[in-house]
C-alpha cells in the first residue's frame, strides 16, 4: 500500500509539473543521502523529491532533500545507479539499492552480493576500469553490451 501512495504522489506531482513518461525513480526508490548518513539505507516517500537530471529521488525527510539539492552529484549513485562491477566489465546491470558501498563519499551499487564480492577483491582497480568504461558505455542501451 506504502508503495502504491508513493507511485501515486510521483505521479501526481509530475502531472502537474512536466512530461512525467520521461522520469524515472532513482534507486528504486531510496534516499540516496541515507546512504551516508545512516547505518543503513532507508526508503524515501512521496512527500521529498528532488528531480535531477530527469531522474526522481525520494527522500525520507525535508532535511535529507535539502541536502541532496546542495549538491546532488555527491550523492547520486555512480555510474547512473548500474552495478558498478558490470560497468567495469562493460556491462550495465541494474544495481541493488540493498547492495552497496559508499567510498570517497560516492555511492556505488552492485547487482548482487555474489557479484560485490568480486568487486570488493579490488575496489581501487574496479572503479577505475568502470570510470573508464562508463564514458564509453554510458549512452549504450543495457541490451546492445
Amino acid at each position: 500500500m506504502l508503495r502504491l501512495m508513493i507511485v501515486f504522489t510521483v505521479l501526481v506531482s509530475f502531472a502537474l509539473a512536466e512530461d512525467f513518461s520521461k522520469c524515472t525513480v532513482g534507486v528504486q526508490g531510496y534516499d540516496v543521502v541515507s546512504y551516508q548518513t545512516g547505518k543503513k539505507p532507508l526508503r524515501g516517500n512521496g512527500n521529498h523529491i528532488a528531480v535531477h537530471k530527469k531522474v526522481t529521488y525520494l527522500f525520507i525527510n525535508k532535511k535529507n532533500k535539502e541536502t541532496f539539492e546542495t549538491n546532488p552529484e555527491r550523492y547520486v549513485p555512480a555510474y547512473g545507479g548500474y552495478c558498478a562491477y558490470g560497468v567495469s566489465v562493460g556491462k550495465k546491470f541494474v544495481g541493488d539499492p540493498d547492495v552497496w558501498k559508499v567510498v570517497d563519499k560516492k555511492l556505488y551499487l552492485n547487482l548482487d552480493t555474489k557479484i560485490q564480492g568480486l568487486w570488493k577483491k579490488d575496489v581501487p582497480g574496479n572503479i577505475k576500469k568502470a570510470n573508464t568504461k562508463w564514458t564509453e558505455i554510458q549512452s549504450v542501451a543495457p541490451e546492445k553490451l
